[in-house]
């Protein structure tokens, strides 16, 4: 059994459109990081921490010690800088001016680990190019109440799309599971996915054509 700690639903949406049947387990994990933490240590532990924290729920709730438990946790880093999911509308509007016109690179953890003391985690990392962006088409963007539950202060599956001019890696890694890696390394720990009709799901790339 394949169980998600997380209750993101574009993360549900990914496994659940690349064919994996799963369960999720909800539970209260810190994303708290010391200052000067580095992007792809930041989350790595992160990653970790929900993975870990996900399996102890698990159990508790009677889960078999062969479920294998996916904890994950997506970071945008500007250079060197950390940019979270915003907490409040200032905080994202600044987070979007300091994105535009330039390069990011978006991390995302992958932990798998089950109770028999199996653990691997991974970084993952997309590069993604936004334009040049207006002060008022952040303020409208940042209206619609899109960015504020999002690393970064965007959600590239969303209205954010029309900011992006490339991205090199995956795309699925930018809305919150590298899908190429993950499908991979779910085989290697007995996860199939279930519903083959639902492989090759576009994850919405028809919108991205063209970029690297």
């Amino acid at each position: 059994m394949l169980v998600l700690a997380s209750t993101s639903p574009r993360r549900a949406m990914l496994l659940g459109e690349a064919g994996f049947s799963f369960r999720t387990v909800k539970m209260d994990v810190s994303e708290f990081l010391p200052e000067g933490s580095l992007p792809r240590e930041g989350v790595r532990e992160l990653a970790e921490r929900k993975a870990k924290a996900g399996l102890n729920r698990w159990l508790e709730l009677g889960g078999d010690s062969l479920d294998v438990v996916l904890g994950a946790d997506t970071i945008v880093a500007l250079d060197t800088r950390i940019l979270g999911k915003p907490a409040n509308p200032s905080e994202a509007e600044e987070m979007l001016q300091g994105l535009s016109g330039r390069s990011h690179t978006v991390l995302t953890g992958v932990a798998l680990i089950n109770s028999l003391g199996r653990l691997k985690t991974e970084v993952i990392e997309t590069s993604v190019v936004f334009r040049q962006l207006s002060r008022e088409e952040i303020k409208v963007y940042v209206s619609g109440g899109e960015p504020l539950d999002k690393a970064g202060a965007y959600g590239i599956q969303g209205e954010a799309k029309k900011f992006v001019v490339s991205i090199s890696g995956s795309l699925t890694n930018v809305i919150g599971l590298p899908m190429e890696y993950l499908t991979e390394q779910l085989k290697a720990w007995g996860i199939e996915q279930t519903n083959i009709a639902s492989r090759g799901v576009s994850h919405g790339l028809s919108a991205f054509k063209g970029f690297a």
